[in-house]
């Protein structure tokens, strides 16, 4: 799974526990959402082992930090926040700052240590080890965890939420597709499925406390297999979609070679499955995406795009497009611009090339410049921001969406944002519907590239 951002959680933000407890846990989230998602599950199993809150790194006895690895520009912040660390540990001795996740993973031993600093480094299949570890560094041993497991889903640990009407599940965990810039098989392990019962029950529960919205997560979610009876991911989202009527049901990420008719038809015939498909291709070059180890051509990849489109003409679709990949040419280039032309995408996410030492890639060397790389990343964000653009003026305006009230506009208080089932931001006037967690009709009269403008009509569903 690519870095994309947390809708509703920056990078950075810290995630708390309820007030109490005889120690003080801050944690700050770095990445992706499985990483947000492995935040709540720390915090689950902190809170049932006595931890409470901390608001800030000030008020804390633990500090961590969960991380990502997939760019190295993700473990620099990292590197730079724990220097901002430093004054807290001296005035505060028995302090313990810790690293977990992904770059712990990676870096392992290279992080204990760390200036005096990190004492504690723990890998993503061992947050079960946090609060023996947590007891020893506060006697003064340093601790490492970072064993990659082939079973653990966490599956009977609550994940502790803090507030709001979307929740993140996770339904599986690693990736078997070892695309060869991706570090993420190295640092999160195989792929492993949590049972679909599970999943429907969280999903039950989740309604029963008042959230409103879910995102079923994995690195390939539709590589889903039920470890009990073998259901597909197409079996267990109809499954979500009955168990959970009134629930919106969201997915990432999809490996394209893994989107199945049977999943598009799925998709198309339950009205509370968001009708939005985030899609990665990486490269429009055929010679890019067999060098990357994607396992799909770029006409097999339009293909799944016509197949989508006819079952689901309203479906908004986005992708990952990496700028600059190994012996990436001026004439690969272009054929990454007209696939944008091509599908025209809703949204994009797009990075220049980074390598990941341990990735196939890494051993090909990094040999498109720079400057290069910046330049084609330009050329791609310009394309795509105009084509997004494009897309919201001519059917977006005068449309009428059915929007998920998420509460002020960070912008302007007076003004609320919620979100459409395809994933699109709306702003809008406050009025006395406005309640977080209302679904309101609300009708578009003005669009940027990535915003949308308008008016609410009516109520649709009362927020209880």
């Amino acid at each position: 799974m690519l870095e994309l951002p947390i809708v509703g959680q920056p990078e950075g933000t810290p995630q708390t526990l309820p007030r109490g407890g005889a120690r003080r846990v801050y944690v700050e989230t770095y990445g992706c959402q499985m990483n947000l998602n492995d935040t709540e599950i720390v915090l689950g199993i902190l809170h049932a082992n006595g931890y409470g809150i901390a608001e800030s790194p000030e008020e804390a006895d633990v500090i961590l930090l969960n991380t990502c690895a997939v760019r190295e520009h993700a473990e620099q912040r990292v590197l730079e926040r724990l220097n901002h660390f430093k004054p807290y540990k001296r005035r505060k001795p028995e302090l313990v700052v810790g690293v977990l996740g992904c770059m712990a993973e990676r870096l392992r031993s290279r992080l204990l240590g760390t200036k005096q600093l990190v004492e504690l480094v723990v890998g993503p299949d061992e947050y079960r080890k946090l609060p023996q570890l947590l007891e020893h560094a506060f006697a003064g041993e340093q601790g490492i965890a970072v064993r990659l497991s082939r079973v653990e889903t966490y599956d009977d640990i609550e994940p502790l939420r803090t507030e709001g009407i979307s929740a993140w599940v996770s339904i599986m965990r690693g990736c078997d597709k070892f695309c060869t810039f991706c570090i993420v098989p190295f640092t999160r392990g195989r792929e492993r499925s949590r049972p679909l019962r599970s999943i429907v029950s969280e999903l039950c529960r989740l309604w029963e406390q008042g959230f409103k919205e879910v995102t079923l997560l994995g690195q390939n979610v539709n590589s889903y297999r039920d470890p009990v009876t073998g259901a597909d991911f197409a079996d267990l989202l109809a499954a979500c979609a009955e168990a959970v009527p009134q629930m919106r049901i969201r997915y990432l990420t999809s490996h394209p070679r893994d989107m199945s008719d049977k999943l598009i038809d799925t998709m198309a015939a339950y009205d509370n499955i968001c009708k939005y498909i985030h899609l990665p291709v990486q490269s429009g070059s055929n010679r890019i995406l067999q060098l990357m180890n994607r396992g799909y051509t770029v006409e097999q990849y339009l293909e799944r795009i016509e197949r989508i489109r006819s079952v689901m003409p309203d479906c908004a679709l986005s992708t990952d497009i990496i700028a600059g990949f190994c012996t990436e040419t001026e004439e690969d280039h272009r054929a990454t611009l007209e696939l944008l032309r091509t599908v025209r995408y809703d949204g994009a996410y797009m990075f220049k090339y980074s390598p990941r030492e341990g990735t196939k890639a890494w051993k090909w060397g990094d040999d498109v410049p720079e400057e290069v790389k910046i330049r084609r990343l330009n050329e791609i964000i310009a394309l795509q921001q105009q084509i997004s653009y494009e897309i919201n003026q001519h059917k977006e305006l005068g449309r009428i969406h059915e929007v998920l009230v998420e509460g002020p506009s960070k912008r302007n208080p007076e003004q609320w944002q919620g979100r459409t089932d395809t994933n699109k931001v709306v702003i809008f006037a406050r009025t006395p519907e406005c309640r977080v967690g209302a679904l309101l009709r609300v009708r578009i009269h003005a669009a940027t590239s990535a915003t949308l403008f308008g008016e609410v009509l009516e109520e649709v569903s009362p927020c209880p």
